[in-house]
């Protein structure tokens, strides 16, 4: 499902603006399949590499693919989530720009518990969006949280009644594509830069992404 999701992003035609990730069935996503982590082989015939091979990071890192492009500057990636999303189910949210929680929701950071640290590049939006003390708290006691609970860290940007699930995302979707493609893309690739830069340094990447998207709209008329 990792390399899946990364061959879905490299073949996103470049006019595509919005991406929603959604389960199918009742739940978002219960996590990995721990035949995985014995070595069995599972229905599709794939086990994961074993740590010893001298390839195993990058192994890791082409499964960190299949979540990264959700944070491209070229789109906005929706989380719609209901029931579980457990440990990489998890992190495929956090992996996400916004999250919709259905209120039937529950998230939890499980892989503490089999031995494993969170790689697939969730622990960072997890810091920036609860904080370093509650992400330490999360991940270290592996509890399950709650759809009004994560709604309350910050976790989703909308909680809503399972059975709203798919208007309430709807509604954020046309609502997102009402906003000019290029002053969407320029304007997220200016937010992905605000936590790194001092004020003053996004004051000026803020000058320079205005100026480029203005000179290119002169440019065209």
């Amino acid at each position: 499902m990792w390399h899946g999701l990364a061959a879905i992003g490299r073949s996103l035609p470049p006019e595509v603006r919005v991406v929603v990730v959604r389960g199918e069935g009742p739940s978002f996503s219960s996590g990995i399949d721990l035949r995985l982590l014995s070595g069995d082989e599972v229905a599709d015939g794939d086990a994961i590499l074993s740590p010893a091979d001298p390839g195993f990071e990058d192994w890791i890192a082409s499964c960190q693919d299949g979540f990264g492009w959700l944070r491209s500057p070229s789109l906005i990636s929706v989380a719609a989530v209901r029931g579980h999303a457990i440990g990489a189910g998890f992190q495929l949210a956090l992996g996400c720009d916004l999250r919709v929680l259905a209120d039937d929701a529950v998230l939890c950071m499980k892989e503490p518990t089999l031995g494993l640290v969170p790689d697939l590049m969730g622990t960072k939006p997890l810091v920036d969006i609860v904080g370093l003390p509650r992400a330490i708290e999360l991940c270290l006691t592996a509890r399950t949280l709650s759809a009004a609970e994560a709604g309350s860290l910050g976790l989703a940007e909308l909680l809503v009644p399972v059975a709203e699930l798919d208007a309430a995302v709807a509604d954020l979707t046309a609502a997102l594509l009402e906003i000019d493609t290029e002053t969407a893309r320029a304007t997220k690739r200016l937010l992905l830069q605000a936590g790194a830069n001092t004020l003053e340094q996004q004051a000026a990447a803020e000058r320079a992404a205005q100026a480029a998207l203005l000179r290119a709209r002169l440019a065209r008329s």
